[in-house]
């Protein structure tokens, strides 16, 4: 079984860095002591009861820079990337919404059901005011119904438009249907259903039964009816538990496989196999319990998971490149950095607030650019989104203004050290990326060390010495693929 599989140092270095916001070769090491095997590591990480924490404040700024800051501290970097996952697939936007309170519960809603039972989550969702507003829920009217939710609930957040063979899951009749359950909702603090301006059969006789996945799902003819179980507020709900009942062409659930999917492409690989999708499912039950906490477990156990982990950078399965968002917390957690003042800028280089740093990389928390989330892996890398992380590592080994905002190496390594192959390897060990780096980038690592050939040694307790060669060797390797990619 996957989860009595030991535990390798490499192995444990990449659990960390996909779980959470990477780990130093010291901090992989102490993780492998205490858990050796892949089931024990799984069930350590996935341990932590999610936080009800909320990013405050009246503006989109206050929020996204008070979860910025949560992510640099938080015990369990899993849950934050748990929550970053959900708001990609259950993406809103401020510049729509434009109201920076109703994005923060949303937040919060995302962080307290990021393990849970996932059936429970999509209802939840059905009835957060961001979510409404963002999809346009309280302008669809029993006269005319907008059909937008309707449409991403289906699409977007859990059966996708095609399933693995590449029948539909949907047809259009589908979407015009479910719109009708969701007339009349409206919130204020919390949602409510407006019974005058909802959908009743009574009143609109013309538009049919309420009955979906005629066609698909694997329901017969007679599809399923969601006012089974009574109009008005409970049709949404039933909506949804229609939906989870679906089946794909193949008779496998479709909400299972696809959600699964969608996390293995997030956790582990870009393109994973069906066979890795179903053994998954298979093995946590998700397909008739539902439950997240289960089916991350099996992900993070099974032998495709740690197909990515060999090294160097183009070895195996194409690894995955980091999100903005990841590799500043992260950059920011291994060089146990802090950013500076009420702007969280970085104290050091441009002197810019991350909140514009993140911007230049393409990603801007809490208002990703369409309903589909951001584009992931290649489309993370363009000339201006890596000359911004570029920046953002120089300025990081720039900050010199003192205190928790500087970049300090003594407090990462010794600078006892003198021989640039041992300087090199320290670095790489803070940073996590020992041992991926080729034979070639190692060496042309060390010339810029050394000059060269012409100085065979460092003396880094000398200033000069080490505030040019050392902190240009820190922001060289955050410049790296391997540390671009994980």
């Amino acid at each position: 079984m996957a989860d009595g599989n030991a535990l390798t140092l490499q192995h444990a270095k990449h659990l960390l860095r996909r779980t959470g916001f990477g780990a130093s070769q010291a901090e992989a090491a102490a993780f492998l002591a205490s858990h050796a095997t892949r089931g024990d590591a799984a069930n350590a990480l996935l341990s932590f009861k999610p936080a009800g924490f909320k990013p405050g404040g009246r503006y989109f700024e206050d929020i996204h820079d008070k979860w910025i800051k949560y992510m640099l501290k938080v015990k369990s970097p899993l849950q934050e990337k748990l929550v970053l996952f959900w708001h990609d697939h259950f993406a809103t936007g401020i510049s729509k919404v434009l109201d920076a309170k109703m994005m923060a519960v949303q937040n919060k809603l995302l962080r307290v059901n990021c393990k849970g039972n996932f059936k429970t989550f999509v209802k939840a969702i059905n009835v957060d005011p961001a979510m409404m507003e963002y999809l346009d829920t309280p302008r669809n009217h029993d006269e005319i119904p907008n059909e937008n939710y309707a449409r991403e609930l289906q699409e977007l957040f859990t059966l996708g438009v095609k399933d693995s063979a590449g029948f539909d899951n949907y047809v259009q009749a589908d979407v015009a249907q479910i719109a009708r359950a969701f007339t009349g909702w409206d919130y204020d603090k919390t949602a409510y259903l407006r019974d005058y301006d909802h959908d009743f059969a009574v009143d609109y006789p013309t538009r049919g039964p309420k009955v979906i996945f005629q066609s698909t799902g694997g329901f017969g003819g007679g599809g399923r009816s969601f006012a089974a179980n009574g109009e008005g507020e409970a049709e949404i709900s039933t909506v949804v538990d229609i939906i989870f009942d679906h089946e794909d062409s193949q008779g496998k659930n479709t909400v299972a496989r696809r959600t699964a999917r969608r996390l293995i492409e997030y956790f582990a690989n870009p393109s994973p196999s069906l066979a890795y999708i179903d053994a998954v499912v298979a093995a946590s039950g998700f397909d008739t319990n539902f439950e997240l906490s289960g089916l991350l477990h099996q992900i993070f156990v099974h032998d495709d998971f740690y197909l990515t982990a060999v090294a160097p950078v183009g070895a195996g399965t194409p690894k995955s490149v980091r999100w903005p968002i990841d590799y500043v917390v992260t950059s920011l957690r291994l060089l146990k950095m802090k950013l500076k003042g009420k702007e969280l800028y970085v104290d050091g280089g441009s002197y810019n607030r991350v909140l514009n740093q993140l911007s230049n990389m393409g990603q801007t928390v809490f208002d990703p650019p369409s309903v589909f989330g951001w584009d992931w892996e290649a489309a993370w890398v363009s000339s201006s989104t890596m000359l911004a992380r570029y920046g953002f590592a120089r300025d990081l080994t720039a900050a010199r203004g003192g205190g928790g905002s500087s970049f300090r190496p003594s407090k990462l390594m010794s600078l006892d050290l003198t021989d640039p192959n041992d300087i090199l390897a320290a670095a790489t060990d803070v940073l996590g990326i020992t041992g991926d780096l080729s034979l070639s980038e190692q060496s042309t690592l060390v010339d810029y060390l050394t000059d060269g050939g012409a100085f065979p040694s460092l003396d880094l307790n000398d200033y000069d010495v080490r505030n040019v060669k050392l902190h240009g060797l820190f922001a060289l390797l955050m410049q790296t693929p391997a540390y671009q990619l994980q």
